[in-house]
């Protein structure tokens, strides 16, 4: 790495890494009831950045009351939706001023590129709370033509109308963190609610920046509250009996136990949840964009991505082409830190998470696959795997089962597209994925075929406020973005009136 290239980090940055970092209660920093602390690591040196509280169930429950007592109270949802959206926009202004710091703190913490974080963590939150702020004065009901037969002669005008669900726990993932705590964070706070985010105890920083950011911008104390924590402080969130909304982002094994605890209270859930995303790869196949498309599909944040594409069914007229496509520009990637703006491969986001994606990796080499880019570790400080490409994978190899969520891509050759249609969809996990062809009339029939939440046509992996977001079988229940995230933090009431 040319060292002249790293990315300086800012005053401001250094000045919040060297606080001794709370809890975010009540619109202020709060000194936390449990004594322990996490330590928070730079993923490209594995050095320490910085501490957290280890919150424990008498912290939630602190956080949960403050929260509860804002919503009952109502200092947010009880001003006028124009006022709320006001707020909200200034929010945007507020983390637009902030955007290099935001950037850094998320690439020093996750260690992703500062060019993902610049474009995407920053950029593309920017324009996320911009859009949901908007909705904030477009909730609506519906009025009801009703045929109520009694008593005779009577009339009635029936209509619903929506309101916020109450006191919300979001419980954000480690890839994504500031982007994906806003997702919670908007759109519950433009239909009125308050909330509790809990943030993966490898990436706190930032979401307990966000909230400071949001009292500059005129959200009420109470209205957004930060717990950090681990395992234990994020079941006592999600069994907490005041919570009435769980909004998490995260792998099916948690997101199942998150659900099973909301149901005891009854508490209303939405559940992101992991994917084993394939693309499909037609005879007619533009090669240069399937390549480039793949590789900005699956190696994105290093595969940490929950839609990221990790199984590619390829038609064998093009299969060695996409192929040797794809590991001659994974053998040349760059490596290095994420403050590097020209390194191309970044690290993961721990040690831990190393050793379990390098756990798959040695059991394809232990079934025999060939490896034809990366499949071993760089040998530098730092959580880093290089990118990796296995050819001709058998359907039913365990790399092409399980959820790696790291940069290791699975091919697979097809001779007849129904067949591999099948094998796409032989998968418990259906988030995502992506159909790859210039035959519009091939594209419309089999989009409707592909059993996932979200469809791409010649790329993979663009989100954008306006689409649903979401999965079909274990990779979650409900919606996030737009209309669908805001009906997700309200609840609907019928009234009816007899005249």
């Amino acid at each position: 790495m040319n060292s002249e290239a790293k990315v300086e980090v800012s005053n401001a940055v250094k000045a919040f890494l060297s606080r001794e970092l709370s809890l975010f209660i009540d619109g202020a920093p709060c000194p936390a009831h449990s004594s322990t602390r996490l330590d928070v690591f730079d993923p490209s040196t594995g050095q320490k950045l910085a501490s957290v509280p280890d919150a424990d169930a008498i912290d939630v429950d602190r956080a949960v009351a403050n929260a509860r007592q804002a919503f009952r109270e109502g200092r947010w949802r009880s001003l006028r939706p124009a006022e709320r959206e006001r707020i909200l926009l200034r929010f945007a202004d507020v983390l637009d001023a902030h955007g290099e710091e935001l950037a850094q703190l998320e690439t020093l913490n996750q260690g992703k590129s500062i060019n993902v974080s610049r474009m995407i963590d920053v950029g593309a939150t920017l324009e996320y709370v911009r859009y949901m702020a908007g909705w904030a004065t477009k909730i609506t009901g519906e009025t009801l033509d009703v045929s109520i037969p009694f008593p005779p002669g009577a009339r009635f005008t029936a209509y619903t109308r929506k309101e916020p669900v109450g006191v919300v726990a979001g419980i954000v993932p480690w890839n994504f963190p500031l982007m994906i705590a806003v997702w919670k964070l908007i759109p519950a706070l433009a239909a009125g609610c308050t909330i509790v985010i809990k943030p993966s105890p490898e990436t706190p920083l930032t979401a307990l920046r966000l909230a400071e950011l949001a009292v500059e911008a005129g959200v009420p104390a109470g209205v957004f509250n930060v717990v950090t924590g681990g395992r234990d402080c994020g079941a006592a969130l999600a069994a907490h009996p005041d919570v009435n909304k769980i909004s998490f982002t995260g792998s099916t094994p948690t997101g199942k136990l998150i659900g099973a605890a909301a149901v005891q209270n009854m508490t209303r859930f939405s559940l992101e949840l992991g994917g084993k995303n394939p693309a499909v790869m037609l005879a007619d196949v533009d090669v240069d964009q399937a390549v480039q498309g793949v590789l900005a599909g699956g190696f994105l944040n290093q595969g940490q991505v929950c839609a990221a594409v990790s199984r590619i069914y390829v038609h064998r007229d093009k299969y060695r082409a996409i192929a040797d496509g794809l590991a001659d520009v994974a053998n040349a990637m760059t490596i290095g830190p994420g403050l590097d703006p020209s390194a191309q491969v970044n690290p993961l986001v721990s040690a831990h998470h190393r050793t379990r994606v390098e756990a798959h990796i040695a059991r394809a080499k232990a079934d025999g696959l060939r490896f034809i880019a990366g499949g071993e570790r760089p040998e530098q400080a730092g959580y880093y795997v290089r990118p990796t490409v296995i050819d001709d994978v058998p359907p039913d190899a365990a790399i092409i089962r399980d959820e790696v969520f790291g940069p290791v891509l699975a091919l697979v050759p097809f001779d007849n597209v129904p067949d591999a249609v099948r094998l796409a969809n032989d998968s418990p996990y259906g988030l995502a994925a992506s159909l790859w062809t210039n035959d519009l009339r091939a594209a419309m029939n089999l989009v409707p075929q592909f059993e996932a939440g979200t469809v791409w046509v010649n790329c993979h992996v663009p989100l954008d406020p306006s689409m649903p977001f979401g999965g079909y079988k274990q990779s979650g229940i409900g919606r996030e973005f737009g209309k669908h995230a805001i009906d997700g933090f309200t609840e609907t009431k019928a009234v009816c009136i007899a005249h």
